[in-house]
């Protein structure tokens, strides 16, 4: 009644990719993601949680494919919602799979840029919401994120989206 499934999303179209560290775990394209949601329904999972694998090509040193209304997210969000409106939405806010470094934040001086980096997570969380995210679940380790985020999303008419926070 509690799992909140993992899934993991890439670019394409009519993709199915198995990860070489997770076996038996795929990475889905949008348009396939019928093929993992018809088992969460099936199975009554209540919350799916999506985790982008963003192609190099979408990567920068500030995150910004993040703020996309396109991004992989976002797209994985509408199609959930649209055909699985009972199925709640959890969604990562990091950096990480955005950035060319890999770092969950932007650099000044090759120092991580906490304010400037929660001022994008904070756009990052509203995108998300937005977009139907039911559950905004910060990974990224940035201090003071939680409050800005929820004060963010307090402001814009989004109290009933609850704040997930964790690390991994």
């Amino acid at each position: 009644n509690d799992l909140i499934l993992p899934i993991f999303v890439r670019d394409g179209k009519n993709k199915i990719d198995s990860i070489n560290s997770m076996p038996d775990v795929y990475r889905y394209s949008v348009d396939k993601l019928d093929n993992i949601m018809i088992k969460a329904k099936k199975y009554n999972i209540p919350m799916v949680a999506i985790f982008p694998h963003t192609s190099k090509t979408k990567k920068d040193k500030f995150g910004k494919e993040a703020l996309n209304e396109n991004n992989l997210v976002c797209q994985s969000i509408r199609f959930i919602k649209k055909r699985y409106p009972n199925i709640g939405v959890m969604c990562d806010v990091a950096l990480d799979p955005y950035t060319s470094h890999g770092h969950d934040g932007v650099f000044k001086k090759k120092i991580i840029d906490n304010d400037e980096t929660i001022k994008i997570l904070v756009k990052q969380a509203l995108l998300q919401a937005r977009m139907g995210c039911d559950v905004i679940a910060p990974s990224d380790m940035m201090d003071g994120r939680i409050g800005i985020i929820r004060k963010a999303l307090d402001k814009n008419n989004f109290e009933n989206i609850n704040i997930l926070s964790y690390a991994v």
